[in-house]
């Protein structure tokens, strides 16, 4: 992002004092005045990592392509304010219908993971690759991504890929390439192209910022490329963390997010996506002892809903999502003040180019 854009993003951020001095009552009843007030015309889906500040509000919650696919198919919503962050509500704006609005109420809410992958990057990387490796690699893309990584992917016969999809989508693309290029996280593709069997000596790192390829084999054996990119929430559980609860907890099971580093996943007792932690959790049995390496609102909220169960974090000094974290009541409300006012604020919005190449890669991956 170039320095005008910045300074016009943060302009767009700066939220009117009046908001900030309201107190957190008087914000709550005008939010469900506006929501009363709109009915079905609004829709508000909400990230599982939300603040409970706003997952009290929301219409549905889930992982971001859940959230966006629910978005799409409500006809009736004109409006969309998606509380999570800015690849998420592209997505939204991918799939929804032309009469609906989708708004982000901090534009300030970002992904690091998606940003460590830019299209300019990528495209000086696919050219290096193809330099180095013919055409025999088809490119993949966690929905953790931008609209124009998703279209790149797409344009290039790849497609996306979640947390719970990735190992049928990394078996589906070797039957059609001999190599796959991973973005953006390194730790979401090693840990699933090891569990489907390729070996580690077998992957290599791309590095966006050299410009070069990392590895430890041979050249020709390389069947994995990995973009250098990591969610910084769970990039932070350590092995140190595991350690410390088996000394600890020696009956507590340890269940966490495949973005974590191979070495923590493979030390844990389970790993899955959001859907697959909440899940687990609650299909437990009474009495049982859990540590859980994921982000910290949600870990907060799943020790408050099962009090009949010992959950801990996996890392108790973890902070939350700093970029989820950004939308708030304050700003929650003002965007809904907008749309009433007939002034709408931060719409999200993709290109009619980039969200048809975008479908595409969502396609493949869906009819699977």
């Amino acid at each position: 992002m170039g320095i005008l854009q910045f300074l016009e993003q943060e302009n767009k951020s700066l939220i009117p004092e009046q908001f900030l001095a309201m107190d957190r009552k008087e914000m709550e009843a005008r939010v469900l005045e506006i929501r009363d007030h709109l009915g079905d015309r609004l829709f508000l889906p909400v990230h599982h990592y939300q603040k409970d500040e706003i997952v009290q509000f929301a219409d549905t919650t889930g992982d971001s392509l859940q959230l966006a696919q629910v978005s799409a198919s409500n006809k009736k919503a004109e409006y969309i304010v998606f509380c999570g962050v800015h690849f998420m509500a592209e997505t939204a704006d991918i799939l929804t219908g032309d009469n609906q609005k989708v708004y982000l109420p901090d534009m300030r809410a970002g992904c690091s993971m998606a940003d460590m992958a830019d299209i300019f990057q990528t495209e000086r990387a696919w050219e290096k690759l193809q330099e180095l490796f013919g055409d025999t690699i088809l490119p993949l893309t966690y929905v953790n991504s931008t609209a124009a990584i998703k279209a790149f992917v797409g344009k290039n016969g790849g497609a996306t890929v979640t947390s719970s999809n990735a190992h049928s989508m990394i078996k589906w693309a070797f039957e059609q390439k001999e190599k796959i290029l991973f973005l953006p996280d390194q730790h979401l593709g090693r840990n699933t192209a090891f569990d489907i069997g390729i070996p580690l000596e077998k992957m290599a790192v791309w590095d966006p910022i050299q410009n070069e390829l990392v590895f430890d084999g041979t050249i020709e054996e390389i069947k994995v490329i990995l973009w250098k990119g990591h969610c910084s929430v769970h990039e932070k559980f350590t092995v140190q963390n595991i350690q410390f609860v088996r000394e600890k907890y020696p009956n507590m099971k340890i269940i966490v997010h495949p973005e974590c580093s191979r070495e923590v996943v493979e030390l844990s007792d389970y790993n899955g996506s959001t859907k697959y932690i909440i899940d687990t959790i609650a299909k437990s049995e009474p009495g049982t002892e859990w540590a859980i390496g994921t982000e910290m609102n949600l870990v907060n909220r799943l020790i408050q809903k099962h009090e009949d169960k010992h959950i801990l974090s996996l890392n108790p000094h973890m902070c939350p999502c700093l970029t989820m974290n950004r939308i708030d009541l304050p700003h929650l409300l003002w965007n809904l003040e907008s749309i009433v006012g007939g002034q709408p604020i931060n719409q999200i919005t993709v290109d009619e180019e980039t969200s048809k190449f975008a479908i595409l890669a969502l396609n493949r991956m869906l009819q699977r």
